[in-house]
This record gives C-alpha cells, sequence and structure tokens, in this order.
C-alpha cells in the first residue's frame, strides 16, 4: 500500500490553499494558475466521492510547471511535493486530452508535463487461477483497479534494450507503470495461450511476450 512521501516540506498547506481560494473569487478560479488555487477548488469539487472529472470542460487557462516522473514523484516549481494527500488530490483531478495530461477543476484547466506513466502500480494481489484468475493492482496513490476488459494491462518493449514497460489502464486512459518488483512476480503467474506467455485476469489475456521469443531467450 502507498505510504505518505517523506523528507520533503509540502508545498502548500490546506489553509494557505482555502485562503488562495477566497482570494481568487467565489467560483475559485484564478487569473494564473497555480497549485494552491487547483488545490482548494479540487477539495471542494471532490467532496463526497471523487471529482467527476470527465462531466467537466473548462476553458485551458495555460500550462502550470507541474511535473510527475516516472517513479510517480510529483514536482511542482522543480520541488518534490511532499505531502501524500496533496498529491493524491491532485491525481483525483487528472484528464487526458489528445495525448496531453491536464488538472481540471469546474472552472480550470492547466496543463502538466508527465515522463511517462501518471500512475504507478506498487503492488496486486492474485485470486484465482488460469482463466477465472483476478489481478487486483494498487497505485502509489491508492487507487486499486481488476486487470480486465475495462482496465488492459499492456507490454511495450524497448526496441533497442528489449527492457519490458507493462503498464495497466487505471481510467479514462490514465495510465500506471507497473514497478519492478510487481511486474517480476506477475512473471512469475504467467502462462503460455495461442502462441504468447501472457497473463489471464477477468477473463481476458493480456500478452507479454510471444513464447518462441521467450523460450529462445531462456535457451
Amino acid at each position: 500500500m502507498a505510504k505518505a512521501m517523506s523528507g520533503q516540506n509540502p508545498v502548500t498547506s490546506e489553509k494557505t490553499a482555502e485562503a488562495s481560494a477566497q482570494t481568487n473569487g467565489a467560483n475559485g478560479a484564478s487569473a494564473t494558475p497555480n497549485a494552491e488555487g487547483l488545490a482548494a477548488a479540487a477539495k471542494k469539487a471532490g467532496k463526497g466521492g471523487k471529482p467527476p472529472v470527465h462531466l467537466w470542460n473548462p476553458p485551458f487557462c495555460g500550462d502550470l510547471d507541474m511535473r510527475i516522473a516516472r517513479d510517480g514523484t510529483w514536482f511542482y516549481l522543480g520541488t518534490p511535493i511532499g505531502r501524500f494527500e496533496l498529491v493524491k488530490l491532485f491525481s483525483s483531478i487528472l484528464k487526458l486530452e489528445d495525448g496531453k495530461y491536464f488538472l481540471v477543476t469546474p472552472v480550470e484547466k492547466v496543463g502538466i508535463t508527465v515522463d511517462d506513466a501518471p500512475f504507478v502500480a506498487v503492488d496486486f494481489e492474485a485470486s484465482g487461477q488460469g482463466r477465472e484468475q483476478v489481478l487486483r493492482f494498487v497505485t502509489h496513490v491508492e487507487d486499486e483497479v481488476d486487470a480486465g476488459p475495462d482496465h488492459p494491462i499492456r507490454v511495450v518493449r524497448d526496441p533497442q534494450s528489449g527492457e519490458p514497460s507493462p503498464y495497466i489502464m487505471v481510467r479514462d486512459g490514465l495510465e500506471a507503470l507497473i514497478d519492478r518488483k510487481s511486474f517480476y512476480r506477475l512473471v512469475d503467474l504467467g502462462e503460455h495461450n495461442d502462441g504468447w506467455f501472457g497473463l489471464w485476469s477477468g477473463g481476458s489475456f493480456f500478452a507479454v511476450i510471444p513464447s518462441e521469443e521467450l523460450l529462445s531467450e531462456e535457451g
């Protein structure tokens, strides 16, 4: 399970965020995009459950100096965001449109940079066997998804090194990179099916590598 990040000062506090929202007006929008205003608006919009990001289509307000590194670390103005609850809040208002990542609230949309995938799958549990197997993944921000038709697994291999990068769909086009330790465990659960070595989950088979290629590497 994900743990709170430590060793860094948080980017903002709840009081700062709330004060920023009040300054920006009753609708929570800011003339210049900033993390504090977004945090306050997201917190307000998400009361009672996950924010309904798919229903929001606010105007684009520019890009924000915010980045998600490949290991899932969030940066703001070049500094890691140190408070887990704030990272979790921002992750709840992520949206992917035309290959670009945004943070959205009911009143504003700002662009951010994502180095690879916006989430990292840090653990999983397997239940059942064979075609009846279900793989439940948990991300570094505590999202949980069962791999299956709505949450497919895919593996991309580097054309030069052959190194695999496995992903699972979390929601609305947003994927999680499956971390190395979890992928090694997944390989132990793999089976051969119709010329491929891969994984069963939720009644679907997810190909990882051609069986012939795997056997040649093992030989």
